[in-house]
């Protein structure tokens, strides 16, 4: 799918999310990647194979305390 030079990870790869956005909607809350990887504002992915990423997210368990 990626025309330009270098191209992009394809989907397949570990760093896909690399890949240069080919339209964004923040509105309805995800990107689509020039490599056909869908985006979504949860961190979650879906390949263009269909397979879905589960959302990965970090969350911090720490809280703080005021002194």
């Amino acid at each position: 799918m990626c025309q330009h030079q270098p191209s992009c990870p394809p989907a397949g790869a570990s760093d896909r999310e690399a890949a240069q956005v080919s339209t964004r909607h923040p509105d309805q809350g995800w990107t689509l990647l020039c490599n056909g990887v869908l985006i979504f504002d949860d961190t979650g992915e879906l390949l263009p194979n269909g397979q879905i990423i589960a959302p990965h997210r970090l969350h911090s368990n720490a809280v703080g305390v005021a002194a």
